[in-house]
């Protein structure tokens, strides 16, 4: 009996521990890697969860930048660091792209693997932008006008295997047309370079893209969710103009490094969406053209595997591996 309740004593043990450091947790400060650059929807909701969070928890949750490589270096820094929640990674479906357009080798890290979901943040539709200098007004005349000059156009995106690189080619294929991508080290640096001229064509979140063009910075050809963007509602939908059935958005999740306790990861995804349902944090998003998300860590990670399938089936259809 004694040896019975010596070894019952044993195994509770590491469970009491673990729950103990989960009500516990967090004491002291949260880092959120951000591995996209500053400006862009991933850092701006990076932040405003950030400061949500702290309020929740009477803890500093920092955002850091560690942009590079695709996105690639901002996840490595999460996948080796400990797994004990002081580590976050706001992800987006940049990650889930890399697993078919990069080798794990190149990666260095699996994601599903390496990594565990907390809950999703939110998702927003996309804009098709042009430089006010190109001589499209509709989405239908970029089309004309870039067939017109196979491979001479161009477009901006904040790199390789981001959301707006995914849905400039996944636009090229499904729209029949030749336009050279160029990746920006940043989202900011993208927008910079269509409004400067640079590059005549971007598709970028309507979340960062509205302002410019209210002022006059862009021309909006079209958006790209299943519905026009109540942000620009005199903006038809790419299926609306000229490309039936094209649908491209950006979402935004948290993952923590793959061993981090389940009771802290289910901490953090209550207080995730909690948060993302807080009246104020949905007026704020909604009048950016952002819908809050909110799952279990289970649903989330079955989300998380379908993008992967789903990226690796664009990823396919596209004339060749995209550069």
């Amino acid at each position: 009996m004694l040896a019975l309740a010596l070894a019952t004593a044993l195994l509770a043990t590491p469970m009491a521990a673990t729950s103990s450091l989960a009500q516990d947790y967090p004491a002291r400060a949260v880092r959120i890697i951000v591995p996209f650059g500053a400006g862009g929807p991933a850092d701006v909701t990076a932040r405003l969860l950030g400061n949500a969070m702290q309020q929740s928890f009477g803890q500093p949750f920092v955002v850091e930048n560690r942009t590079g490589a695709g996105g690639v270096i901002g996840t490595l820094e999460v996948v080796k660091s400990p797994p004990d929640g002081y580590t976050l990674l706001m992800m987006s479906n940049t990650q889930t792209a890399n697993e078919s357009l990069m080798s794990a080798a190149q990666r260095k890290y699996e994601l599903m693997r390496d990594l565990v979901p907390i809950a999703p943040v939110n998702s927003s539709d996309l804009v098709i932008v042009v430089h006010p200098d190109v001589p499209a007004k509709t989405l239908a005349e970029f089309i004309a006008l870039a067939k017109s000059q196979p491979g001479k156009l161009n477009y901006a995106s904040s790199g390789t295997g981001t959301p707006y690189h995914m849905a400039g080619e996944l636009f090229k294929t499904m729209a029949g047309i030749d336009v050279v991508h160029v990746p920006y080290r940043n989202s900011g640096d993208a927008r910079a370079g269509v409004i400067g001229g640079q590059v005549q064509m971007m598709i970028d979140a309507v979340t960062t893209m509205a302002p410019n063009v209210a002022a006059g910075q862009v021309r909006a050809l079209a958006t790209t969710g299943k519905t026009r963007s109540a942000v620009l509602p005199d903006v038809p939908t790419a299926n609306e103009a000229g490309v039936p059935g094209y649908e491209a958005t950006i979402w935004l999740g948290l993952m923590a490094p793959a061993g981090t306790p389940k009771p802290i990861i289910d901490k953090l995804n209550a207080a995730v969406n909690s948060l993302v349902k807080r009246p104020d944090i949905v007026k704020l998003w909604n009048d950016q053209g952002a819908v809050p998300m909110s799952m279990t860590p289970e649903e989330f990670d079955k989300y998380l595997r379908g993008d992967i399938v789903k990226w690796a089936d664009v990823v396919k259809r596209f004339p060749e591996k995209p550069q």
